[in-house]
């Protein structure tokens, strides 16, 4: 089958589209014919090399953990589904024509693969930071860096549980930002000032890891009530950081509900085929993205 790998740490330039020997479930598992995977910042930290003290890899390598298809082979012990089941997940090598999932829902009615594909990393990775930041319904939530797969992710299921949200974004994503219920404001210098004038903070989210813990303290008055997904320095300011997945299968299932309810969307900004992963990961490396980028299959 053809799957994207990196035979060597660099830049997007590493990604081969190469001939490899298909994968099989094992147990607990499913394997889908994949239709669209999900491009993550990970994916990219992982291949430049920046993650491999942490996740060591014999290369080469496939990439991708998140994805979208159809169930064409079964694991032992694995019951609730079928051979044909349209589900999204969370796997390994997901940018490939096959490829095995460790956590899957079932998609719901009128969900795309392309935007179920972009689902598992944002929504995990939003529920559990805002439950481990501690912020409660009816007060107001930070995020710095709001309009990635994370950041709106983040907005959404803080405003369903009745959070106010305030997110940064740049000029041309801003539109997209309030779209999705938040509050939005520049980010850059004169962050502080911009914030206080919209209303006080009670928590606050770094998504994009660019330097602004100190602000987002200054902000809440209480670096506990601080938390970067991206940037590793917080805890020496007594801040948080999270970077590991505690719950994806319940976070998928409360993706499909909110969905469902039409209260949780994650729109594809750009699509690109198996064959052009470098340039989604490029895209995805550069930022500025308002929602998801994505790869077909």
């Amino acid at each position: 089958m053809k799957a994207t790998q990196f035979a060597e740490y660099g830049g997007p330039e590493v990604l081969r589209l190469v001939e490899v020997t298909e994968p099989h479930a094992g147990p607990g598992q499913v394997r889908i014919a994949v239709r669209a995977a999900g491009v993550n910042g990970i994916d990219w930290k992982i291949r430049a090399g920046f993650m491999r003290e942490i996740i060591p890899l014999s290369l080469p390598a496939g990439t991708g953990i998140d994805a979208a298809g159809v169930i064409d082979e079964i694991g032992a012990g694995v019951t609730g589904v079928a051979v044909g089941d349209p589900v999204f997940g969370s796997g390994a090598q997901t940018y490939a024509e096959h490829a095995v999932l460790s956590s899957w829902a079932a998609l719901p009615s009128g969900l795309s693969f392309e935007e179920a594909a972009g689902f598992p990393t944002p929504i995990e990775t939003a529920i559990r930071i805002i439950n481990q930041v501690g912020i409660k319904p009816g007060q107001t939530l930070l995020v710095s860096g709001a309009s990635g797969g994370v950041g709106s992710a983040v907005i959404q299921v803080a405003r369903e549980r009745g959070i106010d949200v305030i997110g940064t974004a740049g000029a041309s994503n801003q539109d997209y930002v309030r779209s999705l219920g938040a509050v939005p404001t520049s980010y850059g210098d004169g962050l502080v000032g911009r914030v206080r004038a919209i209303a006080p903070v009670d928590a606050a989210l770094d998504i994009a890891g660019s330097g602004v813990i100190p602000q987002l303290i200054e902000l809440t008055g209480d670096p506990a009530r601080v938390l970067s997904i991206a940037d590793f320095s917080a805890p020496s300011r007594g801040a948080q950081v999270s970077t590991d997945t505690l719950d994806m299968a319940g976070a998928l299932a409360e993706a499909a509900r909110l969905f469902t309810e039409g209260a949780f969307h994650l729109p594809v900004d750009q699509a690109f085929r198996l064959e052009d992963a470098a340039r989604a990961h490029a895209v995805s490396q550069a930022g500025h993205v308002a929602g998801r980028v994505i790869i077909t299959v």
